[in-house]
């Protein structure tokens, strides 16, 4: 018989929990253990007997410690990795004790009608099409994944196919354009739509990431097919947002020449799209309501726990149909007002996002996301202002969001690229801050993402004292 006394073991799960938050301002960044190493010492064959659940969480918390990496603090800065708000937080540990299937709204009236709630906040904020729908996914993989699957069923609709029942075999092609400086997630998202990346239409980038227009122009020209046009806001190494308004006019023309419907604007936002949420940064993204879907996440700037991506669609009907699903055991809906999660989202069985989501904008509000967004954006440059003063260090990127692309030059004149990553590893391994690696332009570089709601101007200085220590070391 399964223990059931819950007091004890969540007093003990909550003590654990605030050690690990409490922690977070002074510990390393970087784990303490490495994953073979932990793996050696958890690989052992299923426990023949049960293990009382406190024994359980405390084995879990003594072994998985000194794998962790402080994440959630402030200094960390690899990829593009937010907190979690402490609403959301809490919000997210009441979603796992709830732990309701958020598949249906009868099934789960409350999380279908927060996560209904959350997703117009976010309209809302991102200023975006009032009648678009939305569904909450893992991340940007998927949520450019929900998007592109409405999108390429809708255009070979627009041309006399029907992919729900005839498939792909045998389908008219599809001209899928993307920019060279695209995140690799789009190529497999195309991946799995059976796209597949050979036929790619790649379009070139400016020397910040940016697609070209003049160079889109000429990738649309004739034969005309329907096609698909993947934009992005928010290079993954340097933050750079491809030129929306002249794309959109180069988009406009090809939309004029095929059948309507046949041609779908898609924007891989994952975290630079939060960047409408700011009127001082808003200007950036001017165009990008012009679009048919829109891929961002909220555990990047919005700062929810793991994990919140979120696929938006101009077009309802055409996401409803690509993605919807009909079983007889399913309930039925006659609530028109009331959206049912299942025919939104390409999972059943699914976890109630909407919970955190909305605990997170509530706590943060119109405002309060702004101050996060332009906040972290001031802290990335004054990263680039200060680290690009000491000598021997180029900021390679323009600083348009929160990304901070740094190369530094061999104090011993060798090799600037090992130097580079060197610096990256010792770094890491003061503990300190957490940059991670790129490669930028074809030389390696690190990469600093200021995503975090805690993160604050000591955590910046700190940070730079560490990185140029590392810097200063000529191995």
């Amino acid at each position: 018989m399964i223990e059931h006394d819950w007091k004890p073991l969540l007093d003990r799960a909550l003590a654990h929990a605030v050690e690990h938050l409490s922690s977070l301002p002074e510990r390393p960044v970087a784990p303490r253990k490495e994953a073979a190493a932990l793996l050696a010492e958890m690989n052992r064959p299923i426990p023949e007997d049960p293990t009382p659940a406190i024994d359980v969480l405390d084995e879990l918390v003594r072994i998985a410690e000194p794998g962790l990496t402080a994440m959630p603090g402030g200094r960390f800065f690899g990829w593009v990795i937010g907190g979690a708000v402490p609403a959301a937080l809490a919000a997210d540990w009441l979603t796992s004790a709830w732990d309701q299937n958020a598949g249906s709204a009868e099934g789960t009236p409350a999380a279908a009608a927060v996560e209904q709630v959350a997703i117009r906040w976010v309209l809302e904020l991102l200023d975006l099409p009032r009648q678009s729908s939305a569904a909450l996914v893992t991340g940007a993989q998927m949520a450019n994944f929900v998007c592109l699957v409405a999108a390429r069923d809708r255009v070979l609709e627009a041309v006399g196919w029907d992919v729900e029942t005839n498939g792909l075999a045998g389908a008219p092609r599809v001209r899928v354009v993307v920019g060279a400086e695209r995140h690799d997630t789009l190529d497999r998202a195309l991946r799995f739509l059976g796209f597949g990346t050979g036929p790619t239409v790649v379009v070139e980038a400016d020397e910040q990431g940016r697609m070209s227009p003049a160079a889109l122009a000429r990738h649309l020209a004739p034969p005309e097919l329907p096609t698909i046009v993947c934009l992005q806001v928010g290079n993954v190494n340097g933050g750079a947002i491809d030129p929306l308004e002249e794309i959109v006019v180069v988009v406009e023309h090809l939309r004029r020449r095929l059948p309507a419907g046949a041609v779908w604007l898609h924007v891989d936002g994952a975290f630079g799209l939060w960047a409408r949420a700011s009127r001082t940064l808003g200007p950036l993204v001017a165009g990008v309501e012009h679009a048919d879907s829109w891929a961002t996440d909220a555990h990047k700037w919005i700062n929810t726990p793991y994990d919140c991506g979120i696929a938006i669609l101009a077009d309802s009907l055409a996401h409803r149909r690509a993605i919807g699903i009909h079983a007889a055991y399913l309930p039925d809906h006659d609530d028109p007002d009331v959206r049912v999660p299942f025919d939104w989202t390409p999972e059943l069985s699914r976890r109630a996002r909407g919970f955190a989501l909305w605990a997170a904008l509530r706590q943060l509000g119109r405002s309060g996301v702004e101050e996060l967004v332009d906040r972290t954006c001031r802290l990335a440059r004054s990263f680039a202002e200060k680290l690009a003063s000491a000598d021997g260090v180029e900021v390679l990127n323009q600083i348009r969001l929160n990304q901070v692309v740094v190369r530094f030059r061999d104090p011993a004149g060798r090799d600037d690229d090992a130097h580079t990553r060197g610096v990256v590893r010792r770094t890491q391994a003061d503990g300190t801050c957490f940059p991670t690696p790129t490669v930028w332009r074809g030389v390696a570089a690190m990469r600093i993402s200021v995503s975090n709601w805690s993160t604050d101007d000591a955590d910046v200085e700190r940070s730079i004292a560490a990185i140029l220590r590392a810097h200063r070391v000529s191995v």
